[in-house]
C-alpha cells in the first residue's frame, strides 16, 4: 500500500466511524441527519479508545451494519462478479468485508488521540433529492486547517440508509481495489482472488 493510499484511508477512516455510528436510528433518519448527528459522539469516542481490539468492536458493532457489503464487493470485483458462484460471491464478500475493517481499524489505531481536533462539516441535501440512492457530502477539518472531501453513496435498503462506496477526494474506494482484484482473477481465476483475500488478512497489519 502506498503511502498517499494509507493517508487517505486514515483521513477516511476517521470519516467512516464519525459518519456511520448509531445504526438502529438509519431507518427513520435522513441520511444527512443521521451524520450530523453522531459526529461528536464518535469523535469522544476514538479519543478515548486508542487500543486496536476496542476499535475492531465498535467497527463491527455501530458501523457495519450501515453498509452494504455484498453491493461494495460487487462492485470493487467488477464483471467478474458474474462468474463466480454464489459461494465463491459469499466467500468474496466476506473476505472484502474482513480486509476492509482490518484496514479502518489499523487506521484508526494510528491516528490514536488526534480524533479530538478533527471536525466533520456534513452538507445538506438539496432541497429537490428524492428516490432510493443518495450522497452524502462531508468535508473533515484537521487540526491544521487541512480539509478533505469524503462523499459517501448511499442506497436505501430494506428500509433503511446503507453506503455502497466511499469517496475521498474524488477516488472511489470500491473501484480503487479493482485493478488488484482484477489481476489476481486474471492469475487464478475467482478461487485466486478469494485466497489472495485470505492471504492478505491473515497477515501481519502493515503500516
Amino acid at each position: 500500500m502506498t503511502s498517499n493510499l494509507l493517508q487517505v484511508l486514515r483521513v477516511l477512516a476517521i470519516g467512516f466511524l464519525t459518519a456511520f455510528a448509531g445504526g438502529a436510528s438509519a431507518a427513520t433518519e435522513a441520511p444527512d441527519v443521521l451524520v450530523k448527528r453522531t459526529v461528536e459522539e464518535v469523535l469522544q469516542v476514538i479519543q478515548q479508545t486508542p487500543e486496536r481490539a476496542a476499535l475492531h468492536r465498535i467497527a463491527e458493532q455501530k458501523v457495519l451494519p450501515n453498509f452494504d457489503f455484498r453491493e461494495m464487493t460487487r462492485l470493487a470485483v467488477g464483471t467478474n462478479w458474474r462468474k463466480a458462484s454464489p459461494e465463491q460471491q459469499a466467500a468474496l464478500e466476506g473476505g472484502f468485508r474482513k480486509l476492509l475493517v482490518n484496514v479502518y481499524t489499523t487506521a484508526l489505531t494510528k491516528s490514536g488521540p488526534q480524533g479530538a481536533g478533527r471536525t466533520l462539516e456534513v452538507k445538506p441535501l438539496p432541497a429537490a433529492a428524492k428516490g432510493d440512492e443518495t450522497v452524502v457530502k462531508t468535508v473533515i477539518k484537521e487540526p491544521d486547517g487541512q480539509r478533505v472531501a469524503i462523499d459517501y453513496r448511499m442506497a436505501s435498503r430494506d428500509g433503511g440508509w446503507k453506503v455502497y462506496d466511499v469517496v475521498v477526494e474524488g477516488v472511489s474506494l470500491v473501484t480503487s481495489y479493482r485493478s488488484s482484484f482484477e489481476s489476481e482473477v486474471s492469475k487464478g481465476g475467482v478461487d485466486g482472488l478469494i485466497k489472495a483475500l485470505e492471504n492478505r488478512n491473515r497477515a501481519p497489519v502493515k503500516s
